[in-house]
């Protein structure tokens, strides 16, 4: 990624951020902490919060930023160029923030948080 894009980009995630670390929630520095736990806990099978899909969501938008091939490059469409990259990046770090709210919840009470209801791991026995 250009220089120009990561700024833009960082810009961008840093403003989604900014918006989901409100008084009484989880800190940036505690959801960052906790992502490598989420990761290994979701790799092992212990934590099943977090979809397979949405994980493989997570790391394609990862390698989309981070890989020098754009969907919609700058020397074309100057403005599309960086507006893509900055989606990518905002909607990566928002899910991210929200996956690990859920996975700090999940640490503290052994409950998934989300729509109010609780839910038992396990199979369904006939």
């Amino acid at each position: 990624m250009r220089k120009s894009n990561r700024a833009a980009a960082g810009a961008a995630a840093w403003q989604a951020v900014y918006e989901g670390a409100r008084p009484g929630r989880p800190s940036v520095w505690e959801r960052a902490g906790s992502v490598p736990r989420m990761m290994g806990a979701r790799m092992r099978g212990r934590y099943t919060g977090l979809s397979s899909s949405r994980l493989l969501l997570f790391i394609a938008a990862l390698l989309y930023i981070v890989s020098p091939i754009d969907l919609v490059p700058e020397l074309f469409i100057p403005l599309l160029g960086v507006a893509d990259d900055a989606f990518v990046a905002v909607w990566l770090v928002s899910g991210l923030m929200n996956e690990t709210e859920r996975f700090l919840e999940w640490e503290r009470t052994g409950v998934p948080h989300g729509d109010g209801q609780e839910y038992v791991q396990g199979h369904v026995v006939d």
